[in-house]
């Protein structure tokens, strides 16, 4: 059978749902098996962009997570304070964002200082720098590409939206399975 005859042959069959695990997808939903196979892709990808796109900006060998706390320790220009930090990333256990802060510190992208009985952490001019330097690439590498996908902003913001939703129902659900 040559290759022409294989195509034809599935051109009009539907595969299906492209999904990561067909035995999930078999419930009542199957698309929400195929948005969460995309957010698991778009999630690991996000997480490499990150990452390269902070070495390109001259701050290599930080992680996902510690781009994160340092974008959000960025913010509006005010001290964090962990439990804010961990609050607005999602981060259940502190000691993650504790682990990055430290690391951030010891770079010197922050510093901490204490206010009471908390610490705050606040941003450093050489973070600060760090965080404009993968600014300015995210504006010429990422944003010019993603404006070529012709993609509409208010599509973009629904999108963001309807994510912002599933997660507050992935993290009700997480709570009623953590009462089983």
């Amino acid at each position: 059978m040559s290759q022409s005859d294989r195509s034809d042959d599935t051109a009009g069959e539907s595969i299906g749902p492209i999904v990561s695990s067909a035995h999930l997808a078999d419930g009542a939903m199957p698309a929400l098996s195929e948005v969460e196979f995309g957010m698991i892709l778009a999630g690991h990808a996000f997480e490499r962009w990150m990452e390269r796109c902070m070495t390109a900006a001259g701050q290599p060998g930080l992680t996902a997570t510690e781009i994160l706390v340092l974008h959000t320790v960025t913010h509006r220009g005010k001290a964090k304070r962990l439990a804010d930090i961990c609050l607005v990333l999602g981060i259940e256990d502190t000691h993650l964002a504790t682990y990055a802060i430290k690391k951030l510190e010891a770079k010197g992208l922050v510093s901490r200082e204490k206010a009471g009985k908390e610490r705050l952490v606040t941003i450093t001019d050489a973070g600060e720098a760090a965080c404009r330097r993968y600014r300015d690439l995210r504006e010429k590498i990422l944003v010019a590409g993603a404006s070529e996908t012709g993609i509409s902003p208010e599509a973009m913001s629904k999108i963001a939206h309807l994510l912002r939703v599933l997660s507050g129902h992935y993290d009700q659900a997480a709570r009623t399975a953590a009462s089983l």
